[in-house]
């Protein structure tokens, strides 16, 4: 499920995005608090958070108020908006500072770090295409932290940028994978090592001249390490995410050398 940002009334939903952030009013006893674009925004990011944005509608973030969606409507047009709403508020919680004791490159490592917390404590982060992106000012911290702690490796902001692009492209694509396997096994009910363990044996019994038609990959190892506790497929993804960015670390430092 592929959800795509801006899709709305373009001039309400900067105005939304851009509006000065007033603080949601607490829940308690007594008389329904007031309604407000922060209130409905926050009951729909613990929507998505819980059940996923296939559970995300206005009727569902009204219920979770108190409210019909109708009464929601005074405050967000419709769902469109709502959705770049979330998405702008949740990239907002990335820190601002990032500040290594050992110079750029820990910089980045804690900011890759921050930025793969922030979509796995948010998956369906993941589901929102940046091909639309929503301009708010979440993004743009997202962009300037980004680029500032990069620029501290004195290349050109030029170049910089790609850098940038190519750190959020690691960090987004490994922990997808990461996202995605605690998510099969909500949805299917049935843990990650069950379902290896029942396929892997099929496929000894099944391909038994696996190793010697597909020589490379069998020098891979077993696909499940019965010493770990913690799930392959997302502990795969993590040590991707750690490799990848090591390697991208690497290509900077050389390109600073070269660039004298």
């Amino acid at each position: 499920m592929v959800v795509f940002a801006g899709q709305g009334d373009a001039r309400r939903s900067m105005e939304l995005l851009w509006a000065p952030r007033v603080v949601a009013p607490r829940t308690g006893p007594g008389p329904k608090p007031g309604l407000s674009v922060e209130a409905i925004v926050a009951a729909a990011i613990e929507i998505a958070d819980g059940e996923g944005m296939g559970a995300l509608s206005m009727r569902a973030v009204g219920e979770r108020l108190g409210r019909t969606a109708m009464a929601l409507y005074t405050y967000v047009p419709g769902k469109t908006e709502l959705v770049d709403l979330m998405y702008d508020r949740t990239l907002g919680e990335l820190p601002s500072v990032f500040s290594g004791a050992d110079g750029w490159r820990t910089s980045a490592r804690a900011l890759a770090d921050a930025l793969w917390d922030l979509h796995l404590r948010h998956p369906w982060l993941l589901q929102v295409s940046p091909a639309r992106p929503v301009l708010g000012p979440g993004e743009f911290h997202v962009q300037e932290t980004l680029l500032r702690v990069l620029a501290e490796t004195g290349l050109p902001l030029s170049r910089v940028r790609w850098v940038v692009a190519a750190l959020f492209n690691i960090v987004r694509g490994s922990v997808q994978a990461a996202a995605e396997s605690r998510q099969a096994a909500q949805e299917t009910g049935q843990s990650e090592e069950d379902w290896w363990y029942a396929r892997s044996a099929l496929l000894g019994e099944l391909a038994p001249d696996l190793p010697a038609r597909f020589p490379t990959v069998a020098q891979l190892g077993p696909a499940v390490d019965a010493a770990s506790d913690e799930p392959y497929l997302e502990r795969e993804a993590r040590l991707s995410f750690e490799a990848g960015l090591e390697l991208l670390l690497d290509g900077v430092e050389a390109a600073i050398v070269r660039q004298g």
